[in-house]
């Protein structure tokens, strides 16, 4: 058996610092403040968290709730973890060999210990702890408010249910107005690229519409090589890989009652073009009755998946209202979409060991798909380099634009308040090269797209070379410059 070395830790300098700048102020003034951390599942939070508290010389327990388990067992567990702690609280040694029964007494064993002086206290998974016990928000709430923040206490609730970290801040909840949010993304293109230190800006890119940034599947990517064709060949030859089953376990827990939501999600995520009309979600064929019913429920899906767990974006043209009819639907996640794609379609194949007509499907056309789903990332990128450009620094959003009836798309606008700033051509496919007749057809469009009598014309590919007509070159290199820090 081969036997890999620890995970390597990449990125998050953001979420150390800021949990650090925190726990400076705790230390400095006294006082007690509560950080709620959250963050999808696979995105690290758990590490990042664990890299931070081991860095410190303070005292700490971090104690993880258990999805399902009683509130007994849950306090059990966080006792047990009060005295495994690397670096134990002061005077943990009184509670071993005690029972402590409720979260009350839990927490008033962290207040002993923060009489001597500053501790951390993680609560991974706070969701799962507050579904076995309700009443947890309000125990927390009564004990903070009577003695916990006047102490020198770091307070860490962390979670992957993102609404349910929402509601935790909402007016009218136990915990409101106590609560300094906190929120882990994705590895971002510059972590990736510290991950991966032999690739090419645009090997970079190619990473991240694979991994999404998950940590696992990116240290997966690098043990590998770092080639992301034959990840991809070697990851759909193991149905356990983390590639092929990271997704699996991520849409179980978002949706273990919601089949409407996930058959949505799949729709959206597995559409040619990447962002679907709402009339395409729904089946042809069907009767006028089981249209309505299909309409209902797939326009509750999208408020679920749009508004609460966030896994899907609703995009309208540039100068648009966000509200307005013309919209369509993308997946946020790269790493879903590419799943979602590749994977999900290809299941039954690789679990009959037929790696090589998944892999050929993925050959066939991943050139094409990278080049449409690698465009919201183009415009992130571009979004972020524009306040450190003096051409572009008015830009304040960056979307596509397009006409209702799709005969005419641009793929990048940069609008300040009152103009089109920039229009952009998005060409990512091999060789990279922009020709002069693409942007001849964008600068036909000026006047269509409107405010955008004098805005300048983009060119962006890989490469970034020169091209006749364009006042503005973007390459890979160029837009992997806006995430670094």
């Amino acid at each position: 058996m081969t036997v890999h070395p620890p995970a390597p830790f990449y990125g998050r300098s953001d979420v150390v610092s800021a949990l650090t700048k925190h726990l400076d102020a705790v230390r400095n003034h006294g006082q007690g403040r509560i950080v709620a951390v959250r963050g999808r599942r696979q995105v690290g939070k758990s590490t990042a968290i664990e890299t931070f508290v081991r860095g410190t010389d303070v005292p700490y327990v971090f104690a993880a709730g258990t999805l399902g388990a009683p509130t007994r067992t849950q306090v059990a567990e966080a006792t047990e973890a009060l005295t495994s702690s690397a670096r134990p609280l002061s005077g943990v040694e009184m509670v071993q060999g005690l029972s402590l029964n409720t979260w009350r007494d839990w927490f008033r064993a962290v207040e002993v210990a923060a009489r001597q002086g500053p501790v951390v206290v993680v609560l991974d998974e706070f969701p799962w702890a507050v579904a076995a016990d309700p009443s947890l928000e309000g125990t927390l709430q009564n004990l903070w408010d009577q003695t916990l923040e006047a102490l020198p206490v770091l307070l860490v609730l962390v979670g992957s249910d993102v609404a349910m970290m929402d509601r935790l801040a909402e007016y009218g909840r136990a915990l409101f107005g106590r609560l300094r949010p906190l929120v882990v993304d994705p590895l971002n293109p510059a972590e990736i690229a510290q991950a991966l230190p032999h690739a090419t800006p645009a090997e970079v890119f190619d990473a991240t519409l694979v991994t999404g940034g998950y940590p696992r599947l990116v240290t997966d990517l690098a043990r590998s090589g770092g080639n992301v064709s034959r990840y991809v060949a070697d990851s759909f030859a193991d149905l356990y890989s983390p590639l092929v089953s990271t997704a699996r376990f991520t849409l179980d827990a978002e949706f273990p009652d919601s089949p409407a939501a996930a058959r949505v999600l799949a729709a959206i995520g597995a559409d040619e073009t990447t962002t679907p009309r709402f009339n395409d979600l729904i089946p042809a064929g069907l009767e006028d009755s089981e249209v309505t019913r299909y309409q209902t429920s797939t326009t509750r899906a999208l408020r679920v998946l749009a508004d609460e767990k966030r896994l899907v974006v609703k995009e309208t043209p540039a100068w648009s209202s966000s509200t307005g009819r013309l919209r369509r639907y993308r997946v946020t996640d790269p790493y879903l979409r590419f799943w979602f794609r590749y994977v999900e379609r290809s299941l039954e194949l690789i679990s009959r060991g037929r790696a090589d007509h998944a892999f050929a499907r993925f050959e066939r056309d991943w050139s094409s798909w990278r080049g449409r789903s690698v465009e919201p990332l183009v415009r992130e990128s571009v979004a972020r380099l524009a306040p450190d450009d003096a051409t572009l620094e008015s830009i304040e959003d960056v979307r596509a634009w397009w006409t209702r009836d799709g005969q005419t798309e641009v793929d990048l606008v940069g609008v300040s308040r009152e103009r089109s700033v920039l229009l952009g051509t998005i060409k990512w496919r091999p060789g990279g090269e922009i020709s002069r007749r693409e942007i001849t057809h964008l600068r036909g469009v000026i006047g269509t797209v409107p405010r955008s009598g004098d805005a300048l014309i983009a060119a962006i590919s890989p490469e970034g070379l020169p091209v006749d007509g364009a006042d503005l070159t973007f390459s890979a290199a160029d837009l992997l410059s806006a995430w670094r820090a």
